[in-house]
């Protein structure tokens, strides 16, 4: 079963994350990097400690103001690489990428 999405590019004064979704019984903040070729490493590789703490705080941010602390969570990085040209080469997913 794929991810139902419930929200693209949520915004807070925290940060902004790039999907809400629902994965099962999840609720799953994803975060989408981008590369083109290699020249400045793997698109996974961008969700630094910095980032990765901004994300916590929007999901938190996101449980709050939608009253869903019961809710279970996790955050999952997907990172897409693409050619020098723009040619998709390939998609990871990674669930549970960052412990909050």
């Amino acid at each position: 079963m794929g991810y139902g999405i419930l929200e693209r590019n949520f915004r807070c004064r925290y940060g902004e994350i790039d999907l809400v979704a629902e994965h099962e019984q999840d609720l799953v903040f994803v975060e989408v990097k981008t590369r083109r070729g290699n020249a400045y490493g793997l698109p996974e590789e961008a969700v630094n400690l910095r980032k990765q703490r901004k994300i916590i705080e929007v999901a938190h941010h996101y449980i709050d103001v939608h009253a869903c602390p019961e809710r279970s969570w996790r955050v999952d990085v997907v990172a897409v690489q693409l050619s020098i040209r723009g040619k998709l080469e390939e998609i990871r997913i990674y669930q549970h990428a960052i412990s909050g």
